[in-house]
């Protein structure tokens, strides 16, 4: 999978990715929600060192994530406001993609191996979540940075039915 290209509305900002990403989440949180005005994001995480702008300056936003009280730089198009890539404070070195920025999205391959659902606790109920991909109610990472067991489901679920199930597989 070679490199991609990708930008806003108004092609005053572009950037590229030289390598495919470290992988994708797709996040349920409600500052997600918001930020893409769909039901969760999908985001490939990228090294910061395959990450480089090569048209334009984005403005910055920094956002507190409720989750780890952290901060996320978000850039985006002064001119068009098109938000096209985020920094975490938590997780130096990565830099968080808008899928829908992508020039080619066909390009992204999400496959159970290289992604995960997060913070479903918080989904909109009819979203399906498909088998075999990691998810989590949560964060995949405790606030001190320790990995959290995933739910791997057998069958297709929609989300306002996981409770359930993660209750069941904590043994509850």
């Amino acid at each position: 999978m070679p490199g991609i290209e990708g930008g806003c509305l108004c092609e005053a900002v572009r950037y590229e990715a030289a390598r495919k990403p470290t992988g994708v989440t797709m996040c349920h949180c409600t500052y997600c929600q918001r930020a893409t005005g769909a039901a969760y994001m999908v985001q490939p995480a990228f090294a910061a060192a395959d990450f480089r702008l090569i048209k334009g300056d984005p403005k910055r936003f920094t956002h507190i994530s409720a989750g780890s009280g952290m901060e996320i730089q978000v850039g985006f198009c002064e001119a068009c406001g098109t938000k096209l890539f985020q920094t975490f404070e938590r997780f130096e070195g990565a830099v968080g993609v808008f899928s829908g920025t992508l020039d080619d999205p066909g390009w992204l391959e999400i496959q159970p191996q290289n992604s995960k659902h997060i913070f479903l606790e918080t989904a909109r109920s009819e979203t399906l979540i498909p088998a075999d991909t990691p998810v989590f109610m949560q964060h995949a990472l405790s606030k001190d940075g320790q990995p959290i067991a995933p739910i791997i489901l057998k069958t297709p679920q929609k989300a306002g039915d996981l409770q359930s199930v993660f209750l069941r597989s904590r043994g509850k």
